[in-house]
C-alpha cells in the first residue's frame, strides 16, 4: 500500500505543476496578444485583454508584470484616460526599479515622457483646487 502511495502523490504534484505552468504561459500569451495589438494601434482590443489579466498581474514573473504596467498606461494614455496612465505607468516604473529589465530603454523614456506630461495634470488640478472662489466676500 506504501508503494503505491508515493507514485499518486507524486503524479498528483506533477499534474498541479503542470497546471501551473500552462496558466503562467496563457498570462504570457495574453501579454503577448495585447502587445501586438497595441503596437499595431488597436487600443480597445489591447484595453480589454489588460483589463481581464490584470486580476492575475501578480501570476506574472516580475519583468513581465512591467511590461503589462507599461503596455496598461500607455495603452490609457493613448485612449486619454489619463488618472488611469498616471496610476499604470507609475507602477511601470516601481516594477521597473525594483526588478529593472522588463522595459526596454526606448519605452522607458516614452514612459518618462509620459509621466512628465500627466504629472502637469496634478500641478494644474492642485492649483485649481487652491485658486481663490470668485464669488468669496
Amino acid at each position: 500500500m506504501q508503494r503505491l502511495v508515493a507514485p499518486v502523490v507524486l503524479a498528483c504534484s506533477l499534474g498541479v505543476a503542470s497546471l501551473a505552468l500552462a496558466s503562467c504561459v496563457t498570462y504570457t500569451e495574453s501579454l503577448n496578444r495585447g502587445q501586438r495589438h497595441f503596437q499595431a494601434n488597436e487600443y480597445e482590443q489591447a484595453l480589454a485583454i489588460w483589463r481581464i489579466l490584470e486580476r492575475d498581474v501578480d501570476s506574472l514573473p516580475p519583468g513581465d508584470r512591467a511590461r503589462y504596467a507599461y503596455f496598461r498606461g500607455m495603452t490609457d494614455y493613448r485612449m486619454s484616460l489619463r488618472d488611469d496612465a498616471r496610476h499604470w505607468l507609475a507602477m511601470a516604473r516601481a516594477y521597473d526599479q525594483a526588478v529593472p529589465g522588463g522595459i526596454e530603454n526606448a519605452w522607458r523614456e516614452r514612459m518618462k515622457e509620459a509621466l512628465k506630461d500627466l504629472e502637469g495634470d496634478l500641478r494644474t488640478d492642485s492649483t485649481v483646487a487652491r485658486a481663490p472662489d470668485a464669488g468669496a466676500d
